[in-house]
């Protein structure tokens, strides 16, 4: 909040005229449509952050781009309907500088019950548990990946076709029901919660 304000007052003083970016609901749109449209919108920006950052996998490091695509998407619909807030400290700043609009509120209720509806349903994912659903989506094993488009084409298949990796040996199969090896998880994490070492990461101390 602080540093919404500030950066506010930084451009309000650097710029001429009034603020131009200001947060209120477009034209046609009413206060109940905005509360909904930056309700849903913060809901997707929060789950993606929940999923793809607060969850980890071995696609975490790329999380920062799953997240920034997302807000783009969601900025890209609710732009012309609610200016696309996502954030109540977004709108407040401008308007603790520039005053406070009647559909102000709009800011503060759309992005709580977004918040409440991302962490609602991510409560429900972990219950079912949701890397149960589709199992093997996070496996290495290149086998399980499909066949280019040309190969399937031609009729063939590259899993067929003898690979090296970097050291020149064939790659080895990865066994998902037993402690990963050293090399199988260079990220350190191996399948079912077991780190490199064999052990068990659930039963490590923190």
């Amino acid at each position: 909040m602080i540093g919404a304000i500030a950066a506010s007052a930084v451009l309000l003083a650097l710029l001429p005229g009034p603020l131009s970016f200001n947060t209120v609901p477009g034209p046609g749109t009413s206060k109940s449509q905005a509360v909904f449209i930056e309700m849903f919108v913060t809901a997707a920006l929060v789950l993606s952050v929940l999923m793809l950052a607060a969850e980890k996998h071995r696609s975490t490091a790329f999380a920062p781009i799953g997240i920034g695509l997302t807000l783009f998407a969601c900025e890209l619909f609710a732009l012309i309907f609610t200016g696309g807030s996502l954030n109540t400290a977004r709108s407040f700043g401008p308007a603790v500088v520039s005053g406070f609009d009647a559909s102000h509120w709009v800011y503060w209720v759309g992005p709580f019950l977004g918040t409440l509806l991302a962490v609602g349903l991510y409560t429900i994912f972990k219950h079912v548990p949701y890397w149960t659903i589709n199992p093997g989506q996070d496996s290495i094993d290149t086998t399980n990946s499909p066949s280019g488009p040309v190969d399937t084409i031609r009729g063939t298949t590259t899993h067929n076709t003898k690979r090296t990796n970097a050291r020149g040996n064939s790659p080895r199969r990865v066994d998902l029901n037993g402690p990963a090896d050293r090399d199988d998880y260079p990220t350190g994490t191996g399948p079912h919660g077991y780190d490199r070492t064999g052990r068990n990461s659930e039963a490590v101390a923190v």
